[in-house]
Parts: structure tokens; sequence; C-alpha cells
């Protein structure tokens, strides 16, 4: 058994642990953050049957689909997005979890092919209110959906959310569960969502009890990046 493939099982038995502990009804999938990995490192994966990988830098992310264009890929945008490089990740992606105001769903809808299936969405919510990081505020959160709900090419999924780093469960815990909140509120007010991606490789066992449908991690799967 390779590393890859050792750290997956332990990965997908942890997430399975976290639903039991947590009693949590929701599915759990795991995203595998594939930033900075080779091409070779992404289809060892897939050899052992992962088939989402999330990319952060888009050029990189466009070599890497040239090389692994053999494979049956569900690809995965999650870093931030700059304004000239939402044509090409409309173009190149199915899903988009880091959409962070309404000017960038807009320009990834109109680049969308109305041919092709509509592009998967989560709106980033800034929950920590850092000023490096980007996403909607809470405040904010209700009106920046409702527009982005109504353009064409695009379906609206749900959250995403990247908290301020912490090593405390207990801080953990309540970051997601102000993100579950936002979630909880959107849903009561209509919307029809399904997915909130929160939890990464040092958390994702708390973000599950808090209600992750999907969980994104890179290293606690391919090992540190060089």
């Amino acid at each position: 058994m390779t590393s890859i493939s050792y750290r997956l099982q332990a990965i997908l038995s942890t997430i399975q642990a976290a639903r039991q502990i947590a009693h949590a009804n929701q599915a759990v999938q795991l995203l595998a953050v594939s930033k900075a990995q080779s091409a070779a490192a992404i289809r060892e994966a897939y050899a052992v049957g992962q088939r989402k990988f999330g990319e952060n830098y888009l050029q990189e992310a466009l070599d890497k689909q040239v090389q692994l264009s053999d494979l049956t890929i569900q690809w995965h945008f999650i870093g931030p997005i700059q304004s000239n490089k939402t044509q090409a990740i409309a173009q190149h992606f199915d899903w988009v979890h880091s959409v962070d105001r309404l000017k960038i769903a807009q320009r990834l809808s109109d680049a969308r092919s109305s041919n092709s299936q509509p592009l998967q969405i989560c709106v980033q919510v800034n929950i920590s209110n850092e000023a490096s990081k980007s996403g909607v505020l809470p405040a904010d959160l209700a009106n920046t959906v409702a527009d982005i709900a109504k353009l064409p090419n695009l379906q609206l999924r749900g959250l995403m959310a990247i908290p301020a780093p912490s090593q405390d469960p207990n801080v953990q815990r309540q970051q997601f569960k102000q993100v579950r909140q936002c979630y909880d509120n959107l849903l009561a007010e209509g919307f029809a969502l399904d997915t909130l991606s929160i939890g990464m490789s040092d958390d994702y066992a708390v973000a599950i009890e808090q209600g992750a449908t999907i969980v994104r991690i890179g290293s606690a799967l391919f090992g540190a990046r060089n």
C-alpha cells in the first residue's frame, strides 16, 4: 500500500468516525487539495479511488489538467479569483468554492457556455472578518446570495469558509458554528443549498461535527508540500 493510499484510507476512516460521534446525517465528501502537488501524485490518489481534486492556482491547475486528461477527474477551484482569470476558470472547472463577490459570479456566469452543465459554486464567507481573507461578510451574505442565485449558467450550492487557524478545538467549533448559522439562515430564507465546504487537514473532524458536507484535505493526504 502506497503512502497516499494509506493516508486516504485513514482520512476516510476519520470522516466516518467523526460522522458517527456527531450523529451526523449528512454525507461528507473528501476534496483532495492538490495545489503544489505533482500530476503523478494526483494520478496515484486517483488510482486508489479519489476523484475530486481542488486547485488554488489557475495556471498550475491547467497544466495538470492537460497531463491528466485521460482521467475522469472532477476539478474544483478553491483559490482567490482575479477578474482576468474568470473565463478560464469557468471553462475548465466543474466547481468553484471561492466566489467572494457578485462581480466574480457575473463574470463566471458570462464565461460559462450555456451548452455545458451549470458551474457549481459556493459563496465564500469571511466569518473571521479578517482583512487578509476574501469572502462576503455575514451581514452582506443574504443580499449577495440572492443576486448570485439569479445568474444563468451557475448553480449555487452553498457556502465555503476558511476560518482563522487555531489548534484549539473549541475555537474551531465556534467558528464553524458561525458558518453553519449563516448556512441555516439562508435555508430558512428559502435558498436551495446543500453544500457546506468547511474543514481542512487540521480541523476537519470538528467541521464535520458542525455540518460540513465537503472537507478540503491537502497535507494530510499528500504529505508536506514542496
